[in-house]
């Protein structure tokens, strides 16, 4: 997965493309994560526009194993409050 930032009033976006696979694991991916979104959303500071970027190796990926990605990616980049 990806994590591109962007200064902004908090928009939220969840991409995968057809490399993922296809419709039914495109529209999974993106479920998965905005369920590990959710869980994060109230730590993350405002002021920033986030898209999160599913990848190919995201298929049977559930949702904890996400949460704990997106949270890594997130304390990298700064934005996340412990």
């Amino acid at each position: 997965m990806v994590v591109f930032l962007a200064p902004g009033s908090g928009r939220v976006a969840f991409v995968a493309g057809r490399r993922v696979g296809g419709a039914v694991l495109r529209n999974r991916a993106r479920r998965v994560l905005r369920a590990a979104w959710r869980e994060l959303a109230p730590r993350v500071r405002e002021g920033f526009d986030v898209a999160l970027v599913a990848r190919g190796t995201i298929r049977g990926a559930k949702t904890q194993d996400l949460v704990a990605e997106v949270d890594e990616l997130l304390s990298r980049a700064r934005v996340i409050r412990t």
